[in-house]
């Protein structure tokens, strides 16, 4: 390489940033995705989690039964009635990385912020950011624009203790963002489930739970459970579950309030318990599985020190908790069947009846033994991946189920091979809707599809963080995307529930003329394009399938710009009635809707 084009490397090119223009640079690192609101995770609903998460860990200590939320457009407002902010620290509490009580375990015990960055990153990621502090009668006011401090103010208020904090996401870091209530919501309902007793005001709608998890429970399961709701509840320990008649096993488990949705010690804790008790009551020694096998659980734990597995506290890995939670569960549990014997007796029966299934699964599985050894060695239309989840570089691995040889065909040739995987389907799969979990076996396709998932067992085995569903945007293509997501939804609702469940965006359409190429994914985007470029010399091509994108092109697609919707759910108890609508045999009641949306 000659010396013109050596790139000078000395003291000049050493940047230190400050620790707001460092979260302004990557975001990602603090809030996750950014996105613009149309998707639960994206960055404007973690920065309304991480103000609200302030308020709660002042209703956690004690102080405060009541949090006062708005959004108005694009403006958020959240009032807590706690111990508000000290006022002589209030500009730093919200602008200094790694400052905050949260350290002072005498202060906060049980808290979800461990490094002080949560409301630093709200204000450095806000083109208006206030913070206002009531305490003994005064006040302490800070106004910034991108986390740079404005002006402050104080003096005396004739307002009850607490914090005030607005703010505007800024329109740079997130584009075009606008709020789903529905995803608020949801979100705050989760805040009352976790934290009973405590009201959350939503633009004047009440938000609040007298029962803790159980009414978590309640509420996702609603009629299809077979008995009432076990609950149990102490100072740092809570927990609900029931059985339904449905496969699987799905839990919702938290640490400090924090959702963890890949679960952890904490939740295989809690299984371990419940299987512990039913054993110990029962007197027999039955496998896990049989358990578990339409369970609905809950557990909530409060810890000091909690250790997650990523900034984003979706596992949590503390290792030195698992004996006392399995003996509280498990005695707790006890406790209850011994005092509820006909509840007791439901239990088992389910038990015995899952049993019975397994047993016949097993024989199907014997039958099958040859097929599972060739597997060992390859399975079919399987474009593995280096790395996997649970490997130091697989957080972000993925299986990329497409539709047929010819998508598969452009996908393999740009994919990244160390994260992205591909298995290419031969055609349809089948309709589970309705079918046993024995017909799983029965079906070879999806049988490799379940194994190159390593789901079988249990989805804590899982080796994908994300499955992804690419198929045509044509009405094939669409019809198949409902027939695995019926799949998963049949045999392996966690996956969903967990969040690793998606739907691979491509353009539909390419817009280019000698100068250059635009990609739309709408018609709209389409149109705007054609209004850019003007219509002279102007060449538009409509994608019809993925085959049609080649793969010098299709690189840039499933790259760091790789667009994907989560597939999300309201409820459970909403599933049945759903894929028996859209999946089962009622025709006439199906024509009819699809008639009327399609006027």
């Amino acid at each position: 390489m000659s010396e013109e084009k050596l790139q000078v490397y000395d003291e000049s090119k050493v940047k230190t940033l400050s620790s707001l223009e460092h979260i302004r640079m990557r975001p990602g690192m603090y809030i996750g995705r950014m996105g613009d609101g149309s998707h639960p995770d994206d960055g404007i609903y973690i920065l309304l989690k991480e103000v609200i998460d302030n308020s709660i860990d002042e209703f956690i200590v004690g102080s405060g039964k009541k949090i006062d939320i708005a959004i108005d457009g694009r403006q958020i407002t959240v009032r807590d009635y706690g111990r508000g902010i000290p006022l002589g620290k209030l500009v730093e509490c919200v602008s200094q990385i790694n400052t905050g009580a949260k350290f002072n375990t005498d202060v906060f015990q049980f808290s979800v912020g461990l490094n002080g960055v949560g409301t630093k990153a709200v204000n450095s990621l806000s083109e208006s950011f206030t913070v206002i502090s009531y305490r003994e009668k005064k006040f302490k006011r800070a106004d910034f624009k991108l986390g740079k401090l404005l002006k402050e103010q104080g003096g005396t208020a004739n307002e009850p203790d607490g914090t005030y904090v607005t703010f505007v996401p800024d329109e740079q870091m997130f584009p075009k963002f606008k709020f789903d209530f529905e995803y608020v919501e949801k979100r705050i309902w989760l805040y009352a489930f976790l934290n009973s007793g405590l009201v959350l005001n939503f633009n004047n709608k009440k938000f609040v739970s007298k029962n803790g998890l159980k009414d978590l429970i309640e509420t996702e399961v609603g009629e299809e459970k077979l008995y009432n709701t076990i609950y149990y509840q102490d100072k740092t320990l809570e927990f609900a579950f029931c059985h339904t008649p449905n496969y699987g096993e799905n839990y919702y488990s938290f640490v400090n309030g924090q959702y963890t949705n890949d679960g952890g010690t904490h939740l295989s804790a809690f299984k371990e318990g419940i299987l512990k008790a039913i054993n110990e009551f029962s007197g027999k020694n039955y496998e896990a599985s049989d358990v578990r096998n339409g369970i609905v659980g809950t557990v909530s734990i409060k810890l000091k020190d909690p250790i997650f597995e990523s900034q984003t506290k979706n596992k949590l890995g503390n290792t030195d908790i698992r004996a006392w939670i399995v003996n509280a569960v498990k005695q707790a549990v006890l406790n209850y069947l011994h005092r509820h014997l006909p509840e007791a007796e439901v239990i088992i029966n389910k038990i015995n009846l899952n049993e019975e299934v397994r047993k016949d699964i097993q024989a199907i599985k014997k039958q099958s033994k040859e097929k599972a050894r060739k597997m060992a060695l390859k399975i079919p239309n399987l474009r593995d991946c280096k790395y996997h989840l649970g490997d130091k570089k697989g957080e972000n691995s993925m299986l990329f189920l497409t539709e047929g040889q010819s998508a598969a065909g452009s996908m393999v040739n740009s994919r990244d091979v160390y994260t992205q995987a591909i298995f290419s389907l031969r055609g349809k799969p089948l309709n589970c809707h309705g079918e046993k979990f024995e017909k799983l076996y029965d079906n070879e396709e999806l049988y490799y599809i379940m194994q190159a998932l390593a789901i079988e067992e249990d989805i804590e085995n899982l080796r994908y963080g994300k499955v992804v569903i690419a198929t045509d945007a044509d009405v094939d293509g669409l019809h198949i995307r409902n027939l695995l997501i019926t799949f998963f939804l049949t045999y392996f609702e966690q996956l969903v529930l967990s969040g690793h469940l998606y739907i691979f965006e491509t353009p539909l359409f390419r817009v280019r003329n000698k100068a250059k190429t635009i990609y739309c994914y709408t018609e709209e985007e389409r149109d705007a394009s054609v209004k850019e470029l003007g219509e002279r010399s102007l060449e538009i091509t409509r994608f019809k399938g993925l085959g049609e994108i080649s793969p010098s092109e299709f690189g840039q697609f499933i790259g760091e710009d790789i667009r994907l919707i989560k597939v999300t759910l309201e409820h459970m108890r909403d599933v049945p009635n759903m894929l028996e609508f859209y999946m089962g045999k009622n025709t006439p009641e199906r024509r009819d809707y699809i008639m009327v949306n399609l006027i």
